[in-house]
């Protein structure tokens, strides 16, 4: 399967990209953060890390908007696959690891890390592990990998290196705005979007709903870019 990224009027940024079955498709969440990535030049000189990286289109995204070098880390092996793959593609020199967050490359600094990982609230904190849902799927609350982010990235970042986080308002940006701050981070919401429920939300709705974090009968969501800086 093939997937146009790109909103329509950053056409010249769209990407071709291969998505192998039980890989996370790019939506809104992707493209809004790549384009906070371009238009404010995060990337540009800088050594970057995509974490949970999907498809690699963070990772490509950023190769074409002047990083210095990219790098890639994601824990399931179809999507490591992925990313290697389109990165091939469009000839972005992009180094991939297999590896839980930040595991692979804890002897490394960045100056940005690009981030869009499972967030999405569930029924339970079991996390899945071999299903397409592991690629939204995020505990109850939302944050099983949100809060390990925000508690590890500071030590892979550069003096003056800069986190940037898409998710959902449902998972709580100012928890992670604070969360980042007490890490030593200055955290800011960066961007922000509202976009129509996809299937997985129509679909938990009423479970969103009962727990008060959704309007019964909402129809969309409120998508957030969180930016942290480590002091230079």
């Amino acid at each position: 399967m093939t997937t146009l990224v790109g909103p329509p009027a950053q056409r010249r940024r769209d990407l071709l990209l291969i998505r192998p079955p039980g890989v996370y498709a790019v939506e809104s969440d992707t493209r809004l953060v790549a384009d906070v990535m371009h238009r404010r030049g995060y990337a540009a000189g800088r050594a970057v890390l995509d974490l949970c990286s999907g498809t690699g289109a963070l990772a490509v995204h950023a190769h074409r908007a002047g990083a210095r070098s990219v790098t890639a880390v994601d824990l399931a092996r179809r999507c490591v696959a992925a990313t290697a793959l389109n990165a091939r593609l469009h000839r972005a020199p992009v180094t991939v690891h297999r590896g839980d967050l930040f595991a692979p490359v804890r002897d490394r600094r960045f100056g940005l890390v690009v981030t869009n990982p499972p967030y999405v609230p569930a029924e339970t904190d079991e996390l899945p592990r071999h299903r397409l849902a592991r690629s939204w799927d995020a505990g109850r609350d939302g944050r099983a990998l949100l809060d390990r982010i925000c508690a590890g990235v500071a030590d892979v970042l550069a003096p003056g290196g800069d986190v940037l986080i898409v998710q959902s308002a449902l998972a709580d940006a100012d928890r992670t705005v604070e969360a980042l701050e007490e890490t030593g981070l200055a955290a800011v919401v960066l961007a922000r979007a509202h976009i129509p429920f996809g299937p997985v939300l129509r679909a938990r709705r009423d479970l969103l709903a009962a727990r008060g974090l959704v309007p019964d009968g909402s129809e969309t969501e409120e998508i957030v870019v969180i930016g942290g800086r480590r002091a230079g």
